[in-house]
Formats: structure tokens, sequence, C-alpha cells
């Protein structure tokens, strides 16, 4: 299980490493044009359920923090429509993955 850290206090939100890398493209992509957004979460059970939501912006610490050493193959599909929910006035938030095309080409490491 990774973590996406925020923030100089450090806020931890655990993740698996799946979904993490899509969301270091992702938000990568939206701070490297200087775009702040919306992210919002689902609290697993173990985390006492329930929601979260943070305004991320450019100036703020952001760490992905990953629990094993590969880099997973990311999914056009899937990258394309959190790019979707980031640019949204509802904000990025993690859908479900969808199958990859039969099409598509294994895209790269992160």
């Amino acid at each position: 299980m990774g973590r996406l850290v925020y923030g100089h206090a450090g806020f931890e939100i655990p993740m698996d490493d799946r979904p993490l890398a899509h969301l270091q493209v992702v938000m990568g992509s939206k701070l490297r044009r200087h775009e702040s957004f919306l992210f919002s979460w689902a609290n697993g059970v173990a985390n006492g359920s329930g929601r979260g939501a943070a305004w991320i912006h450019p100036s703020v610490p952001l760490l992905f923090l990953y629990s094993g050493n590969g880099h997973p193959q990311l999914n056009r599909e899937w990258l394309d429509r959190l790019i979707e929910l980031a640019n949204s006035p509802q904000g990025l938030h993690i859908v479900d993955e969808p199958a990859p095309s039969a099409t598509e080409r294994p895209h790269g490491d992160v």
C-alpha cells in the first residue's frame, strides 16, 4: 500500500500503487502548468470510512510514496478519464480503471 502525502504537515492518504502511479501523472501534469484543483477520495473502512477532499496547489509539497519497486504499466484510457475529472468542477477523484482497449499500446513507466 502506497501513500499520497500532501502539505507541510505530511497529511497521508493510503492507496494502492497502481492508482497512485496514475494520479502522479495527472497531478504532475496539472501542477507543471501551475494549475490548482480539487482532489477527493474515499477513506477505506480501515481509515474510518467517509471521504475527504483537498485543494491541491503548486506551492504545497506533494509526495508519491510507493510500497513496491516496480513501475506499473499505465492505462491511457484511465489517464484520460482522470485528466477529464481533474479539469471538471467536481475535481479529481479515483474512478474504476477501464479495461484497456485491444489497440492500446503499453505506456512507459512513470
